[in-house]
C-alpha cells in the first residue's frame, strides 16, 4: 500500500503573546517556546515588540536568523501574499500580535485569510486573549455575546451607539463587548455611567493577567458610587441589560 506524499508546505503558526510584562511562561504554554525555537520566519504587528518577545521566551535564539515582515494599518494588503512565500517553499511562519492572540481585533486576520486561500495549514496555539478572559470573568451571557471593537469618537455617534448596544443586549439577551484607546478610558467610563440605564450591568476588565489586574461587574447605579482609574490601562468593557 503506497503512502500519501506529505504536504510540502510549511505551516502558519498563530502565536499568542503576553498582555503585559508578565513572566512569559507563567501565562503561556511551553508549546509556544518550542515553536519559537523552530521557526525563523515571522509576520508581526510591529518588529521591535516581536523581537523582544522572542528573545524573552527563547534567549538563546539568534536574532540574526529572524526574517520579519510587519503587517499593520500602514501595510499594503497586496504585499501580504508575498510574506507567505516561505510556507509555499516548506518553511513554517509564525504570526505574532503586539499583545494577545493574533487575528482577534488584530490586523493579522488578513494574513490568515490569505493563508487559507493558498492552502496553507493554519495552526492556532493556546494563549491569552483579553477579550475572552474578560468575557469569562464578567458573569454575563457566555452563550451569546458580540465584540464591537472601538466605538465612534464623535460624541453624538458614540451616545447613539451605546444606546443601540444596550437595546440589542436587552432584546437578544446578548453581552456587548468593546474597547477604547487606553488614554480615553476614563472618558468612556464617564459616558457609560451617564448614558446607560441604571440597572444595566457593566464589567470593567483592566490590566488582565498583570499584578494590577482589575475585574469587576456592577450595575450602572452601583458604578456611580465608585471611582475607578483606567487612564492608559488596557481595558475591556462589557455591558448587558437584562430587564
Amino acid at each position: 500500500m503506497e503512502s500519501k506524499p506529505l504536504d510540502p508546505k510549511g505551516k502558519l503558526y498563530l502565536i499568542p503573546t503576553r498582555l503585559g510584562d508578565d513572566v512569559p511562561l507563567e501565562v503561556l504554554p511551553i508549546s509556544i517556546k518550542k515553536v519559537l525555537e523552530q521557526v525563523n520566519h515571522y509576520i508581526v504587528e510591529n518588529e521591535k515588540p516581536a523581537r523582544r518577545f522572542i528573545k524573552k521566551v527563547s534567549p538563546s535564539k539568534s536574532q540574526r536568523s529572524l526574517i520579519i515582515h510587519s503587517v499593520n494599518k500602514y501595510t499594503d494588503a497586496s504585499e501580504i501574499p508575498n510574506y507567505l512565500a516561505p510556507c509555499l517553499n516548506g518553511e513554517s511562519i509564525g504570526l505574532l500580535s503586539d499583545a494577545g492572540c493574533p487575528g482577534i481585533a488584530d490586523p493579522g486576520a488578513e494574513v490568515v485569510r490569505f493563508a487559507h486561500e493558498k492552502g496553507i495549514q493554519v495552526t492556532p496555539l493556546v494563549g491569552p486573549s483579553s477579550i475572552f478572559l474578560a468575557m469569562m470573568s464578567s458573569g454575563m451571557n457566555g452563550q451569546n455575546f458580540c465584540f464591537n471593537g472601538y466605538l465612534p469618537i464623535d460624541k453624538n455617534e458614540r451616545k447613539s451607539t451605546i444606546k443601540s448596544l444596550e437595546k440589542s443586549s436587552l432584546e437578544n439577551n446578548q453581552a456587548q463587548i468593546f474597547i477604547e484607546t487606553p488614554y480615553r478610558n476614563d472618558k468612556m467610563f464617564a459616558d457609560l455611567i451617564s448614558i446607560l440605564n441604571t440597572n444595566t450591568r457593566l464589567c470593567i476588565a483592566s490590566d488582565i493577567t498583570l499584578t494590577t489586574e482589575y475585574i469587576k461587574t456592577k450595575t450602572i447605579e452601583e458604578w456611580k458610587k465608585e471611582q475607578v482609574e483606567l487612564h492608559k490601562k488596557p481595558t475591556i468593557f462589557i455591558i448587558q441589560r437584562d430587564f
